[in-house]
């Protein structure tokens, strides 16, 4: 211990003169080895202590910070023993905190505290540290590097299901990034969570959207299990979408997709929702309740699920009422209703929620019982001058 204190001495001597001489290379080599010999005689105090000072030091050169920093960084897996490695993470949050030039460390040692603590199951606090880190700010962290961190913040708030800030931290990522080279295995994890976390929100078409930009992925593509699961799940997942323009205009590009011929039940229930014709839900849902669902060993489909069925049995209601909306100018309510195959109340209901979101102009005359539908007006674009 003595002859560790006595060259320790000596070095801070030397490491004095490189700083006074202007000599950052020295003066960096001269801290490593501070630090580098406290760790090889695993005097924790000692490197906790010198590790501290060496930082707090006026006119320290940012190199020589740098690569003391970088050493501990190094040192963090080597270390075995939890408690000890918990002190030095937290000594070099403190030290690096609020430096840009070593930013980069602090968030790595940050991300390395998280993985910690959620191995402990404490994902609250993994996640809350790891929120600290503006990853997206940092001007000398590599592109890749920035997205890992994102996802994996995006990942421990879903998980602690704060989903609103999953939802925030997900549109730190640019989805142009993805168009590079060697970005593959990042797309398919962020396209995944992002599934995930629509799902929760019961958005169907940015779940559609998200499986065929799965579907696009080269590495989905050249294997024919894959982006057939992919391809099945946008089809149904669109069909199970409210009707917009931008459902329309999507189903319309998925239609001329020519893999979807290999595919021809969910190939014919795309065209029965593309096509202005009456469908009658009681033989859609005998027809293919069989082919749409998942089969044993395959992964789990949405239309396993009770409730999703639900779900399409609305969106073959709200496309019979535009296809009525389409062929008929006045039609009587009981008519209408048993077209639907709805009583005369849901009927009604189904309309007026069409009429609220403005798919469909119609209007009620209850005394007569006679459902009008009108053209929408088209809005003169041009100004007046």
């Amino acid at each position: 211990e003595n002859k560790l204190n006595e060259a320790i001495d000596k070095l801070l001597v030397l490491e004095k003169q490189t700083r006074a001489a202007g000599d950052a290379i020295s003066s960096s080599k001269v801290l490593v080895c501070i630090v580098s010999l406290c760790y090889k005689v695993q005097d924790w105090t000692l490197l906790k202590e010198h590790v501290t000072t060496l930082c707090k030091k006026r006119g320290h050169f940012k190199l020589a910070v740098t690569k003391m920093v970088q050493r501990c960084c190094e040192m963090v897996p080597e270390i075995q023993d939890k408690e000890r490695k918990m002190e030095l993470i937290e000594i070099l949050r403190t030290v690096t905190e609020g430096k840009i030039y070593v930013e980069n460390e602090r968030a790595r040692v940050t991300r390395t505290l998280a993985s910690i603590y959620e191995k402990d199951d404490e994902r609250e606090k993994a996640a809350k540290v790891l929120q600290e880190l503006q990853v997206e700010t940092f001007g000398t962290m590599e592109k890749k590097e920035k997205v890992e961190f994102i996802l994996e913040q995006m990942r421990l708030c879903f998980e602690t299901k704060d989903y609103i800030r999953t939802q925030i931290i997900s549109k730190k990522i640019s989805t142009k990034y993805f168009e590079g080279e060697d970005t593959e295995e990042l797309k398919l994890r962020y396209y995944r969570q992002m599934i995930d976390l629509n799902l929760h929100h019961k958005e169907y078409l940015a779940v559609s959207k998200n499986y065929f930009e799965i579907y696009k992925t080269p590495s989905v593509k050249d294997v024919e299990q894959k982006w057939k699961e992919a391809l099945q799940r946008v089809v149904l997942y669109l069909i199970l979408s409210e009707y917009n323009n931008e459902q329309s205009d999507m189903l319309a590009r998925i239609k001329t997709d020519t893999n979807l011929s290999k595919l021809p039940y969910y190939q014919n229930v795309l065209t029965c929702f593309d096509t202005a014709e009456l469908l009658n839900w009681s033989i859609l849902k005998k027809v293919y309740s069989q082919h749409l669902k998942s089969k044993p060993g395959e992964p789990d489909s949405p239309l396993d699920k009770e409730e999703n069925w639900d779900v399409l049995q609305m969106r073959v209601v709200e496309h019979n009422i535009r296809v009525l909306a389409k062929y008929y100018t006045r039609i009587s309510i009981q008519h209408f209703a048993d077209l639907l195959h709805l009583d005369l109340k849901e009927a009604e209901k189904r309309l007026c929620e069409q009429v609220v979101k403005g798919t469909v102009t119609a209007k009620i005359d209850r005394l007569d019982g006679v459902i009008c539908f009108t053209k929408k007006k088209k809005v003169p674009t041009a100004t007046l001058r």
